[in-house]
């Protein structure tokens, strides 16, 4: 079956596919993800703030966002952000953004609502009577939110926020809809080049399954050591 395939292109491959491709993977999708998770944050108190005009924004966004499809938004904001910045600062022409920047935009503003939701649930399951304590204690609901409430939730939900980063890990070679050498981008371009098609994406296939199966196992774990210190 695999008579007439050439993986030997693999690994002649192999040293520019991870240096080039699984790096820059990685650095969007860590750079995406420390951006969603604070933004998402800041929706997930503005959410369960009892003011409407805080409340009905944050609402409306995440409602919208996780609504459209993330391939769909990767080419509005990469076709729209050069006229928003050009309206910012008043240039009559769109201005050079590049993709990079704009596929980040992206990410961040796309993976803020699913961390939002994450957050949002991970502050509710905190008892009410702590909130209630803090306040007793002088605290504003800014700091009670950051000194008590938080570093809480944040640690009950460590393991739904790294499995939505493996999510925003696979998410990222949509990029190469933009032409950005990701791994995928990466891997296309050789197959392309040297004509090995199905090598290249059989092995695209298993490097993904390798590393979101193995950090799944990893989140499964330290989703016990959370129970357990609980």
């Amino acid at each position: 079956m695999f008579a007439n395939f050439d993986f030997n292109v693999i690994e002649r491959s192999w040293v520019y596919l991870f240096q080039t491709g699984m790096v820059f993977t990685l650095k969007l999708t860590a750079m995406a993800m420390a951006g969603g998770i604070v933004l998402g944050t800041l929706l997930a108190m503005m959410r369960l703030s009892k003011y409407k005009a805080l409340s009905l924004p944050a609402t409306s966004y995440v409602n919208l966002i996780r609504s459209m499809p993330l391939i769909l938004v990767i080419f509005w904001f990469y076709f729209l952000v050069p006229y928003i910045g050009a309206w910012l600062i008043g240039s009559p022409t769109p201005i050079q953004v590049g993709a990079f920047s704009s596929s980040l935009i992206t990410f961040i503003l796309f993976e803020a609502a699913y961390y939002c939701e994450i957050m949002r649930a991970g502050i509710q399951s905190i008892p009410r009577g702590q909130v209630s304590a803090g306040r007793a204690l002088g605290m504003n609901y800014w700091q009670t939110m950051s000194n008590i409430v938080l570093p809480q939730a944040f640690r009950n939900m460590i393991p739904l926020l790294l499995t939505q980063t493996i999510v925003l890990f696979q998410d990222v070679s949509l990029v190469y809809v933009l032409s950005i050498t990701d791994f995928v981008g990466a891997a296309s371009k050789i197959a392309q080049r040297d004509g090995r098609l199905i090598e290249m994406y059989l092995f695209v296939a298993v490097v993904y399954f390798v590393m979101c199966f193995g950090l799944s196992l990893l989140v499964k774990q330290l989703q016990k050591r959370v129970a357990i210190i609980r």
